[in-house]
């Protein structure tokens, strides 16, 4: 056999992994079960790596072009180094050192999600895959609205019980539940930030589908889970969603209408729900309560960001280390003889993406997560109305979900990580799109 027909056969197909957009959606589908989506993951970016390298790295940009591969492994390095620095005098040095070995696998993650995109089809598959995923999470949630179970979760937890004796989550946990929780369960009570973070795909997917009708119906049906869901911060990104992918199909006139009739909504599900008029009163209490007051409307944040500052302050250059927050936060803790607002134990990290950075890598690791919205933020402002427009659903999650004026979940936790790294991933090769491929 000749060389020539040697490197055919080994090479990449020119439509790249065909099984990668299945794959996505598989893993993003398997976050109800976390330890079987986490398996996933490592799996597909290990098979990715393997073929990599038995291709000795060959015709690359039949995966991705040469912009692509080199923002998806910045982005990785922008995230990952950071952590890298901090675990050299991290307070629990093998927790740190661990999460530096196991998160090295998120490099072939970020380049098989990008090349899931990179090409019309996958586009589609992708797109249009979790556009459907949200709408059948969204309708299931509706269902546990109406009638106080999730179809979905109720079916997740009987299949637990067969395989292994026992459901998803303890029964106090289930007991204390006070949000919809749909086909997360009362144990991941998260529904309204995955929601929240992933809502461009679909409500992208029905503007462009069904046109204004189809968007306001969709806008409607997510609103509403996403409220009686109960996290603010998912309001807050949810409201950004509405506001920049909604402009452009309504303009500003309609759209403030739509807002007007969302805080309708909102008035009408607080008179209606108990939990939603509980956020309400502690959202409106924020603005003329005193110190203590406002830690208790903002659910003890304030608290753990005064924590998260004495932290800077002593670990200025790496930080604590990554996931060690939680260790440090008692001798942080500025009122450590009060009850917590969240319950028993320590907080376990900053929940505000600027202050977890901070306070668990340090400035180096700020100046790192900068460089690579730097990059990301140059590839957007230099690339053709064509590619902005195929990017734009990613572009958005992504940007709402790391948008620093609100609360986050933990970016270097393993759920929060790799949903955001995924959607880095898909805004990369969305936008850096391969430029031989043409229309399927």
């Amino acid at each position: 056999m000749t060389a020539a027909a040697t490197e055919l056969r080994t090479a990449p197909r020119a439509d790249g992994w065909r099984w990668a957009p299945a794959w996505i959606l598989v893993f993003v589908a398997l976050w109800p079960a976390p330890g079987y989506a986490e398996g996933v993951l490592a799996l597909g970016a290990l098979a990715a790596l393997v073929q990599l390298v038995l291709q000795r790295f060959r015709n690359g940009t039949r995966l991705l072009s040469n912009e692509a591969w080199a923002l998806t492994s910045v982005m990785f390095f922008a995230y990952w180094v950071p952590q890298l620095v901090s675990a050299f005098d991290a307070v629990d040095p093998a927790h740190a050192w661990s999460k530096v070995a196991t998160d090295i696998r998120y490099l072939p993650f970020l380049w098989l999600v990008a090349s899931a995109v990179a090409n019309d089809r996958g586009r589609r598959i992708t797109f249009g895959g979790l556009a459907i995923i949200l709408a059948i999470w969204t309708v299931d949630a509706l269902a546990q609205a109406i009638s106080g179970t999730s179809p979905l979760f109720f079916g997740i937890d009987q299949l637990k019980h067969v395989i292994s004796g026992h459901g998803m989550c303890t029964a106090a946990e289930t007991a204390a539940v006070d949000r919809l929780s749909g086909v997360l369960g009362p144990c991941n009570l998260k529904l309204g930030l995955v929601l929240a973070s992933l809502s461009p795909f679909a409500l992208f997917a029905a503007g462009r589908r069904f046109g204004i009708l189809g968007w306001l119906v969709a806008a409607a049906a997510v609103g509403v889970v996403i409220l009686l869901a109960g996290a603010r911060a998912a309001w807050i990104t949810y409201a950004l969603v509405l506001l920049f992918s909604g402009w452009r199909l309504l303009g500003w006139k309609r759209l403030l209408g739509v807002g007007l009739v969302g805080l309708l909504a909102l008035a009408g599900l607080a008179v209606v729900s108990p939990q939603v008029r509980e956020r309400v009163q502690l959202t409106t209490t924020a603005m003329s309560a005193d110190e203590t007051g406002v830690d208790t409307a903002l659910s003890g944040r304030a608290r753990i960001w005064e924590a998260a500052g004495c932290m800077i302050r002593a670990h200025p250059f790496n930080g604590v280390g990554v996931r060690d927050f939680r260790e440090v936060f008692p001798a942080c803790d500025p009122t450590p003889g009060v009850a917590p607002a969240w319950g028993a134990g320590p907080a376990l990290h900053a929940h505000q993406i600027v202050l977890e950075i901070l306070s668990e890598t340090g400035a180096l690791g700020l100046l790192m997560w900068l460089a690579g919205a730097a990059m990301a933020w140059r590839a957007w402002r230099y690339s053709p109305m064509e590619a902005r427009d195929r990017a734009r659903p990613a572009m958005l999650a992504l940007a709402v979900t790391v948008f620093p004026f609100n609360t986050h979940l933990a970016f270097y936790s393993t759920f929060w990580g790799g949903l955001a790294l995924m959607l880095a991933a898909l805004y990369t090769g969305s936008l850096l799109a391969r430029h031989d491929v043409a229309p399927d």
